[in-house]
């Protein structure tokens, strides 16, 4: 596609998550502790996260094969730490989790469009549509990419510590909910989405590209209405033990 059309793929995917921020307010997404089934035909949660984050993994391999700048030092850069959190998410995480929790088809199926479609955003940027002389080896020694790269590792490492968290906070066939409490978990509800907003909000700043803003602006309109259905079911469970924590932003929301 051209700069053209890509302005306006960009707008369409603002726009969209836009829509999916406000819906999630009133409808929750039927997986995890909110599995229902009303969402229809489900599998098994492992198979349906490998199929679900899969697709990004493998769009970005394949446009940046095709690229010409595919040896460039900065997309190369940017390209690895894109893929390094989608190989965890993809092949890693769903062989770390326990139970036998399940995905309805239809949450997996959006999953996969929407990985798709921010493959293709991230890729077309990086390595085709950028200036040519935007993504210099100058780029590595700004302000921004160094902040946002610093940004990327920590956002990574509280998702990557709270998800271990949450995958013992159960023994071997317990099937009861529990209030997190380590890490982050002392402020928040929903950790692991924290990181994962801190760590998409550094990829954004080190890419500066408006492909990493919608990103963020994504991840940002699924995870916190997701963050406040949690809270709202850990204060119906767990009440005043909740106490002083907020949902996804320790001391804000």
């Amino acid at each position: 596609m051209n700069a053209a059309q890509f302005d306006i793929f960009l707008w369409a995917m603002s726009g969209t998550a836009l829509v999916v921020f406000i819906a999630l307010y009133f409808v929750k997404a039927g997986y995890g502790m909110f599995r229902d089934s009303r969402w229809g035909i489900s599998i098994d949660n492992k198979t349906a996260w490998v199929l679900m984050e899969a697709p990004v993994f493998v769009v970005m391999c394949l446009l940046w094969w095709n690229s010409d700048r595919r040896t460039d030092t900065v997309p190369l850069i940017c390209f690895l730490l894109f893929q390094l959190h989608y190989f965890q998410r993809s092949f890693i995480f769903p062989l770390l989790m326990k139970g036998k929790s399940r995905m309805p088809i239809a949450i997996m199926a959006m999953g996969i469009v929407f990985n798709v479609l921010n493959g293709v955003m991230q890729g077309e940027w990086l390595f085709y549509l950028a200036p040519a002389d935007r993504y210099t080896e100058a780029w590595l020694r700004t302000p921004q990419f160094i902040a946002g790269t610093v940004l990327f590792f920590i956002g990574m490492g509280i998702n990557l510590h709270s998800d271990n968290v949450i995958r013992h906070l159960r023994r071997p066939g317990d099937t009861r909910h529990y209030l997190p409490a380590k890490g982050l978990y002392r402020y928040v509800t929903s950790a692991n989405y924290f990181g994962e907003i801190v760590e998409w909000t550094g990829f954004a700043l080190l890419t500066g590209s408006a492909a990493g803003a919608v990103f963020v602006w994504w991840t940002f309109a699924n995870l916190v209405p997701r963050a406040d259905a949690i809270y709202k079911r850990y204060k119906a469970e767990f009440g005043d033990e909740v106490g002083r924590r907020k949902r996804i932003f320790p001391f804000i929301y």
